[in-house]
């Protein structure tokens, strides 16, 4: 009964070797798959050994640069490069006013030297926004090299009207993108992201690279109801924070604002209360020709009030020009006013939008208030609103405008006392709800002065985001970004470069000291003939007086003067000095050591020879 198994068994297993080494079918009639092995089986030859094959690690990702140019430590002039495996990126390129230590100088940009050394490499010029402090220093890029520019349809608008001005604009290579819409520079990806701000068609960028993503917001603020009703498109932050953020570059100018920035429709509750106190007298409204959400406010209000609409300043004009062809200004028919015309309406049934709300002494505000204004007098009654916060420095500016409006009979309002302006940056808790969303593993805050930067970093720190992750620095500073360290590996060239009239650079510091000292001194000119053969003294020394004293009631310490300078010629004469540079210092010398003993004052002292 036992041997019937064990054969079974013996012949399934010739049965199974048989079919390991033949290939064919075995005699139950299934197939067999050892086809590889019937091969090797039928060779003489051993079967080759294989071959151990390792996965290779992946090589590390190398870092991403980001280089600010301007915006840091200061209001104005933002600019930011951003650097990956020799492709650049450039962010917004904008300008700064001059300050009170700039005398003469017009607008102050930055410098483009890092720029133009490595213009080859350079993909395109994204732009945030249509301030004059993110675009008003393109023109002066494009003079060098013409890069193209994506931006906006409006801002996009704006920076044809600044080239049409320095005649760059039939060469320009100006692309419009929708917010939403990504393109490609090279290694970057950029994918502009609709924020609110106090301007139309505002974004911010999620900058994408094989070294990771980094959102750089520009001017924001969280809007629930703005003008537009186009709100922030917080989903497509959150969206970028979900699949992890290598760095947050934002923002800062509100840093030290708490709570939430409040809506530009606060505004228009304010214009309407403020129209309506004005019944039967004329209306001037201030602000940033730039806030056309603000301007439009003003014209709505002005139709509710069966207003005419005069636009004055010539900046105030292009914007409402521009905004009002693109549609994103409504102005209804027969409603705008050449400024020139206000003289047939009466008063009641004028609003006049204008430009210097910021105290400038060339905007049109500041040309009314002090009576230079070719078309506007100020009346007694008129109604002046000053719909904007002064910019650090101006207070003094705007505080004169306003007490020379109120000398003549104005009824001036401006934002302490009513609520006729609003912040386009976000305030602390904006600024925190950002962070919160986009979850960035670094932080660098951007746009401020240096207190403003330092209170932003610690919001950050607030937020969850260690102290060795956040980094204030300066411009010029190279910062490299991975995803193992953020550091500063070098510095290039960055710093500003004054604009006076056409000249761009040609005013230095050493320049600016002599214009500061004029105007603290004044000057003294020492002029002098000398005949070139003897060398003797032909005519004066002439010494003449700018700014320094009132020469009629000073004619004793011009005479003094004078006899010195004789003094001086003659010993030089004496000595055989024949060098006009010696003799101009050694004149230069004596007479300012002789008017700060007599008068404790320093003017430039300017010696003039000519030989006859």
């Amino acid at each position: 009964m036992n041997e019937t198994p064990i054969k079974k068994k013996t012949a399934e297993k010739e049965n199974f070797q048989k079919k390991r080494t033949t290939g064919k079918p075995s005699a139950s009639g299934k197939k067999s798959y050892g086809t590889g092995r019937t091969a090797q089986a039928k060779s003489s030859k051993a079967p080759a050994p294989r071959k151990r094959t390792y996965n290779k690690p992946a090589p590390p990702k190398k870092p991403i640069r980001i280089i600010p140019l301007g915006g840091l430590g200061e209001i104005g002039k933002n600019i930011t490069l951003y650097e990956y495996e020799g492709d650049m990126l450039l962010v917004d390129c904008g300008m700064s006013f001059p300050d009170e230590e700039m005398p003469g100088i017009d607008i102050v940009i930055p410098d483009f030297s890092y720029i133009l050394e490595n213009k080859e490499k350079i993909k395109g010029l994204v732009v945030t926004h249509g301030h004059e402090d993110h675009i008003g220093a393109i023109p002066y890029l494009l003079q060098h090299f013409n890069v193209p520019i994506y931006a906006t349809r409006l801002t996009i608008g704006l920076i044809e009207g600044k080239l049409k001005e320095h005649k760059l604009l039939s060469d320009a290579n100006l692309n419009t993108v929708n917010p939403g819409e990504k393109r490609d520079f090279g290694r970057f990806t950029v994918d502009f992201i609709h924020v609110n701000h106090s301007i139309p068609d505002a974004v911010g960028f999620a900058i994408t690279c094989p070294a990771g993503t980094v959102v750089h917001t520009g001017d924001f603020k969280i809007d629930t109801t703005p003008i537009d009703e186009y709100v922030i498109d917080i989903g497509r932050f959150a969206e970028y924070g979900k699949n992890g953020v290598l760095a947050l570059l934002a923002d800062s100018t509100n840093a030290e604002r708490p709570g939430y920035t409040a809506s530009e429709k606060l505004v228009g509750g304010s214009f309407s209360n403020l129209f309506n106190k004005a019944e039967g007298h004329r209306i001037i409204v201030a602000t940033f020709s730039s806030n056309i959400h603000r301007i439009q406010q003003i014209i709505d209000e002005a139709v509710n009030c069966h207003r005419k609409v005069a636009v004055s300043g010539r900046s105030m004009i292009n914007v409402v020009t521009v905004a009002a062809e693109l549609g994103y200004l409504k102005v209804p028919d027969n409603v705008l006013i050449d400024v020139a015309d206000i003289r047939s309406y009466e008063p009641g049934d004028i609003v006049i939008i204008t430009t210097g709300s910021q105290g400038e002494p060339l905007s049109a505000l500041h040309r009314i208030a002090f009576s230079d204004h070719k078309q506007i007098d100020i009346a007694p009654g008129d109604m002046i609103i000053i719909s904007a916060t002064p910019i650090p420095g101006n207070e003094k500016l705007v505080s004169k405008v306003i007490n020379e409006l109120m000398k003549s009979g104005a009824n001036v309002v401006y934002e302490r006392m009513y609520d006729v302006h609003v912040s386009g940056h976000a305030c602390q808790e904006e600024l925190k709800l950002m962070m919160s969303i986009v979850k960035p593993k670094y932080f660098i805050p951007l746009h401020g002065e240096q207190k403003h930067l330092m209170k932003h970093a610690m919001l950050a720190e607030q937020m969850g985001i260690p102290e060795e992750n956040i980094l204030i620095t300066v411009n010029g500073s190279v910062i490299e970004l991975s995803e193992k360290e953020m550091k500063c590996t070098e510095t290039v060239t960055a710093g500003r470069v004054l604009v006076d009239g056409l000249g761009v650079g040609d005013v230095g510091s050493i320049v600016l000291r002599d214009r500061k000292h004029l105007a603290d001194d004044g000057i003294i000119v020492v002029a002098v003939s000398i005949d070139r053969i003897s060398h003797e003294v032909v005519s004066g020394p002439d010494v003449v007086s700018r700014g320094f004293v009132y020469v009629k009631e000073s004619e004793e310490l011009m005479r003094e003067i004078t006899e010195l300078v004789c003094d001086i010629l003659e010993r030089c004469y004496m000595h055989n000095i024949r060098d006009w540079n010696t003799i101009k210092t050694r004149i230069k010398d004596g007479v300012s050591r002789f008017l700060f003993t007599k008068t404790k004052r320093s003017p430039m002292i300017l010696p003039v020879i000519m030989d006859v």
